[in-house]
């Protein structure tokens, strides 16, 4: 290619000779100049064009070598395409990103309608060589964050994966926990409705991550399994004078990686099943004693084992899907009767399932429209530990909730959300939802 461009100069100077004959000096000097400057930019535009190519097959490589980590069947086809795309920084970085702006306006009071920033994600992907990985996603949530605003930066996930033959795969960080079908594929345009279902973030507090190291592989019979030793929740931690328990007693907490108490650790595992085309079939189990030896604690003894049963199947346009979770936190009739009183004591039971449709009404190129339908029942407190006559805890009856609304999906990674939700216990908590989201 140099060759070529300098037989060009040649070729123009040539032609160019009868005129130079003529020519001042200072008009020879111009041309001349001229000239240089041509293939000067003949250069750049060479130069720009090999750079384009180079990150283009770039691209293509790290994508070709990156392994599926997200569970095929969990989201639809275009949402599994979102989800492992992302800008190519080089032969081995990927930089990828969500985020989601809502409104909400309650049926019976207009005057408490509300915009939000619920949250932003940076991600990025290294990889080292074709079997190791690093991955990271840093989010904000709400808007501002400063210590007299209501928002959060946190740090979603770090951790460094490597691949072994056979499809195993070790990996060692801060990783979401593999629960239910929402915990380990949250982006919005990865499900339906403008905010994230009750049973997959009052009951299974998503997005829930854990520090620790993790085992995982893919067999050939579409059986994928995971183990995992991590940190857990913190029962010292909790408030029987706040809300939070009642809303997500896990949500209340968790520890996030945030010098997190590690006395005590947890076990995970899970199965997925993949072995027929647009069905998948799965379950999870995490369990972990919550008291981490804290001198003088009510309830020493105290363990949480939650698990999950999940199905997602897409035959042609349908998407239906379900989840069922429930939760036990041993050993806490010490602490509550210690609480006694107080506004939110510690639940020994808590449950929540959900029946979700949603099908493709419309698609063509560059645009798509799926109503859905979704019906809910959870209760965060369902049952408590036995207490002394007199000091016995009510229950609070089971929350039901009907949610219907569109996704209207643009290209391949933007996603304007409407839905309308519907409270059996609360109807004041009725309302119109709006949601913009995006996704690379």
């Amino acid at each position: 290619m140099k060759k070529t461009i300098l037989a060009q100069a040649i070729l123009a100077v040539l032609i160019g000779a009868p005129l130079v004959a003529s020519a001042t000096e200072a008009e020879l000097m111009q041309r001349l100049d001229q000239m240089a400057a041509e293939l000067k930019q003949m250069k750049a535009e060479l130069s720009a064009s090999k750079q384009k190519t180079e990150a283009l097959e770039q691209r293509q490589n790290a994508q070709a070598a990156a392994p599926a980590t997200a569970p095929v069947a969990a989201a639809p086809a275009t949402e599994a395409v979102a989800s492992t795309s992302g800008i190519a920084l080089g032969a081995s970085t990927v930089l990828s990103s969500y985020g989601e702006v809502n409104y909400s306006r309650p049926r019976h009071d207009g005057s408490a309608a509300e915009t939000d920033v619920a949250r932003a994600v940076i991600g990025v992907t290294h990889r080292f060589d074709d079997k190791t990985k690093m991955v990271a996603e840093f989010e904000w949530e709400h808007a501002v964050t400063s210590a007299t605003d209501s928002g959060e930066a946190a740090v979603e996930q770090l951790y460094v994966e490597r691949e072994f033959g056979n499809g195993l795969r070790a990996k060692g960080g801060l990783f979401l926990i593999p629960a239910g079908l929402l915990n380990t594929n949250h982006e919005p345009t990865a499900y339906y409705g403008v905010q994230r279902n009750f049973v997959e973030t009052a009951i299974i507090p998503s997005t829930w991550r854990e520090a620790g190291v993790g085992l995982s592989s893919t067999m050939d019979n579409g059986l994928t399994w995971d183990l995992g030793l991590t940190t857990g929740f913190d029962l010292t931690k909790w408030d029987s004078t706040s809300e939070d328990g009642r809303a997500s007693p896990l949500g209340s907490i968790h520890q996030e990686g945030q010098h997190a108490k590690s006395r005590n650790l947890a076990l995970h595992g899970a199965l997925n099943w993949r072995g027929v085309p647009g069905l998948l079939l799965g379950g999870s189990v995490f369990t972990g004693k919550l008291a981490h030896g804290t001198a003088d604690f009510a309830a020493p003894d105290a363990r949480l084992t939650l698990w999950d049963l999940h199905a997602r199947y897409t035959p042609g346009k349908w998407d239906l899907s379900t989840v069922y979770a429930r939760g036990t936190i041993s050993d806490t009739e010490a602490f509550n009767l210690a609480n006694a009183g107080s506004p939110t004591p510690v639940p020994s039971s808590f449950y929540g399932w959900y029946a979700q449709a949603a099908y493709q009404l419309w698609k063509n190129s560059d645009y798509k429209l799926s109503p859905f339908i979704r019906y809910e029942q959870f209760n965060t407190a369902k049952s408590y530990s036995a207490m002394p006559a007199g000091l016995g805890i009510a229950t609070a009856a089971d929350e039901k909730v009907w949610t219907a609304g569109a996704n209207f999906n643009i290209g391949e990674g933007v996603v304007v959300k409407a839905d309308y939700q519907k409270f059996k216990q609360d109807n004041s908590r009725d309302r119109v939802n709006l949601g913009l989201g995006y996704s690379f």
